[in-house]
């Protein structure tokens, strides 16, 4: 069976196609600059990598060409083999915690929470209405990265703002990532033959987020409200005084809107540095002796550190800590300097096993007090599984 798993920005398309239940990619790729001049897209089959340029005026353009290079490369002989589309949406609210077949009640409930996710939501429904659209036959499935966290107890996710803002306004913690958090749930459980293992996983990339797993479901993770919370990440500053908001106005006559914008994307590694959001050019540039560079990655550490520790306490013990997504995935440096920091518990890094990307494995010593994994996250796979299970139910 043969299942799209599709994630909708607004200027950008990404998906994966599978063959399910095998889990079997048959193509991958990614579409650019939507509506944006200079269109491209990348397609990955059999191995080979092809890049194209394309004017991709809309959404509509963009998948009708995904349709066309399906049929042409012979992936399909026909949309009718095409029997789900697995959709990520950003917000669910508290309306989902798990995956939904896509009616007219959702489209309207997920635009309802637009509010909550004014970058995502509206753009995740583009995505879903034109595959709808283009391909009617098939079964249509949200797949929501809040949902994993809605298993979070009141203690956790309200903050300690006037009760009737969570009652009228939905202001609370939600949590993002649930997706590849909720892999790596699955995949370290089956690794350690133990569903009910306490583990803490570290999705750590230019955006990053922790969350504290216990008997498979997530009883707390640091982002937030939104996602800018948290972690300090490649161009978010996460966890802030909110009072520095209307400090930095007065200062620098900038609207609320400007600041907003600074604090989701000239902050983090980027503002701290002065030189990159991106991971790789701070070690690299900290390697040369750069001080600010050094102070980035410092606290960068500093933070994951703080949340490992809390939830360390909160889970009482952790079987697993596992690191995960593109810094947690490939940087052995961040990687050691966290675990180094993590001496106190007892857990203890094998540096030659460290010394890995993108690849499944243990990074700990035999005699650690908490395995230490490398697990690449795959949300795709998680989206094609709830498509696939909802078609076979």
């Amino acid at each position: 069976m043969k299942i799209l798993s599709v994630n909708a920005g607004s200027s950008s398309l990404k998906f994966q196609m599978y063959e399910m239940p095998e889990e079997k990619v048959l193509i991958s790729g990614t579409f650019e600059r939507i509506g944006i001049e200079g269109g491209m897209y990348t397609i990955k089959l059999n191995g080979e990598k092809i890049k194209k340029e394309k004017d991709l005026a809309d959404h509509s353009v963009a998948v009708q060409t995904l349709i066309d290079e399906l049929l042409e490369n012979k992936v399909i002989e026909s949309l009718d083999e095409i029997k789900g589309v697995g959709h990520r949406l950003v917000h669910g609210g508290e309306k989902y915690a798990s995956s939904v077949v896509i009616n007219d009640d959702v489209i309207k409930t997920v635009e309802e929470l637009s509010d909550l996710a004014p970058l995502h939501n509206p753009a995740n429904l583009i995505g879903v209405r034109t595959f709808i659209d283009k391909i009617p036959n098939a079964i249509q499935v949200g797949c929501f990265d809040t949902a994993f966290h809605q298993t979070m107890e009141k203690r956790e996710f309200l903050y300690a703002v006037p009760y009737e803002w969570y009652e009228k306004y939905g202001v609370r913690r939600y949590g993002f990532h649930g997706m590849s958090h909720n892999y790596i749930a699955n995949r370290t459980a089956e690794i350690l033959g133990n569903k009910n293992a306490r583990i803490i996983s570290c999705h750590i990339g230019n955006g990053g987020s922790l969350c504290a797993i216990k008997d498979g479901k997530s009883i707390d993770t640091s982002m937030g409200f939104t996602p800018n919370a948290g972690l300090m990440m490649g161009s978010r500053s996460g966890d802030i005084d909110a009072t520095l908001i209307p400090f930095i106005m007065n200062k620098t006559n900038e609207s609320l809107e400007e600041v907003i914008n600074d604090l989701n994307k000239k902050s983090g590694y980027l503002g701290v540095s002065g030189i990159s959001s991106d991971s790789r050019d701070i070690e690299a540039a900290a390697n040369e002796g750069n001080e600010r560079a050094q102070l980035a990655q410092d606290m960068y550490v500093e933070k994951i550190v703080n949340y490992i520790a809390e939830y360390y306490l909160e889970l009482g013990g952790a079987d697993a800590i596992v690191f995960t997504a593109g810094v947690g995935e490939n940087s052995k440096t961040t990687r050691k300097a966290i675990i180094d920091r993590l001496a106190p518990l007892g857990i203890k890094l094998d540096e030659e096993a460290n010394n890995v990307r993108g690849e499944e494995k243990l990074i700990s010593t035999p005699d650690s007090t908490v395995k230490v994994y490398v697990i690449p996250t795959d949300e795709e796979v998680m989206i094609a599984r709830d498509t696939y299970n909802f078609i076979n139910k």
